[in-house]
């Protein structure tokens, strides 16, 4: 059971719109939330209908910015409580498991009114008597230490953030993998990154789940990263594939570029680093992933048939494609 959250900044787009069918497909999300939809109801129906889920509740955007949306597999298991143009509230009761309560959660991105987000917060705490997870882009961080670049986060925020979930009983749940899930001015002196996104949860809620995890998916065709919130340990399989590079990758109109950490680009289509029969390496100028096979730069977990000509022993090269080597990270830049 796992829950999918991400501040998608515009589902109307066609790359947003095909990034979420094929990460649902490949994670299998039970509950998804979205924020930032900017888009009409009828988009996210599309969305609903494309990826088979029976359940769905939307506040429908106000002109370019906002918009949230709750959507979920099967529909006797969510029970709405309630809504606004920031959060969606739910009773979830799965596979006669106790109740538990799950709220997404946009935060307010204007930072003169930070403060109605802390109140939000309060005021859903009121009574509460569920383990409770709420989870979204927060537009606030827990300390200095999840803000990279630019100037220091205002300490005011951070007190006040902090106050609010002191009062609630909350806690932030820590994130595994790369730390921060907010980027702007990538590759350039004013690069700055920020933990935005978290999922916030009561001792009651780790009591229930105790093996909870919070990943971050380090790939995504917005300025934020999904988190994936599994409730239970996920069994890991393991298995040795070898890489096959297929020309079919390149008629993919989502497969154009990657991106280094250092914010380098490069072309997929043009590239001297991509693999051939007679050298299975990856060349870069960086000393992390110089010599490094092709094949270990990508993980399992990501395979998936894209093509029906491509075969499904092999790896994918796409948009949603990501590989690390120590702190060093690769994920798509979509076509401008």
């Amino acid at each position: 059971m796992s829950l999918l959250s991400w501040n998608c900044h515009g589902l109307g787009t066609p790359w947003a719109f095909q990034f979420l069918k094929e990460i649902t497909l490949q994670k299998r999300p039970d509950f998804v939330f979205l924020c930032e939809i900017i888009c009409k109801k009828k988009t996210v129906e599309r969305l609903q209908r494309a990826i088979g889920f029976e359940g769905l509740f939307v506040v429908e955007s106000h002109g370019h910015s906002g918009g949230v949306a709750f959507l979920w597999r099967n529909k006797e298991d969510v029970v709405l409580k309630s809504y606004s143009k920031n959060h969606v509230d739910t009773i979830i009761h799965m596979n006669n498991s106790n109740l538990f309560r799950v709220t997404g959660v946009y935060g307010e991105p204007d930072k003169s009114k930070r403060h109605e987000t802390w109140e939000l917060i309060r005021n859903l705490s009121i009574n509460n008597n569920h383990p409770w997870v709420l989870i979204g882009d927060m537009n606030n961080v827990c300390s200095q230490d999840d803000k990279k670049g630019g100037r220091p986060y205002p300490v005011s925020l951070i007190q006040g953030f902090l106050l609010a979930l002191d009062e609630c009983s909350l806690m932030d749940l820590d994130l595994q993998g790369y730390q921060y899930t907010w980027e702007r001015g990538v590759g350039t002196s004013d690069w700055i990154e920020v933990r935005l996104d978290l999922a916030l949860v009561t001792s009651e809620f780790m009591n229930m789940f105790k093996d909870a995890t919070l990943t971050n998916l380090e790939v995504s065709t917005s300025n934020h990263c999904p988190l994936l919130l599994e409730f239970y340990k996920a069994q890991q399989v393991i298995l040795n594939r070898s890489f096959r590079f297929e020309n079919a990758w390149l008629r993919e109109p989502m497969c154009v570029s990657f991106r280094i950490g250092n914010g380098q680009e490069v072309d997929i289509l043009n590239s001297p680093w991509l693999p051939s029969i007679e050298d299975p390496f990856v060349h870069s100028n960086n000393e992390a992933i110089s010599k490094q096979k092709v094949a270990s730069l990508f993980r399992i977990e990501w395979l998936q048939l894209v093509f029906e000509q491509v075969n499904k022993n092999d790896i994918c090269i796409q948009c949603n494609s990501a590989a690390s080597i120590g702190p060093v990270s690769y994920w798509p830049i979509l076509p401008k």
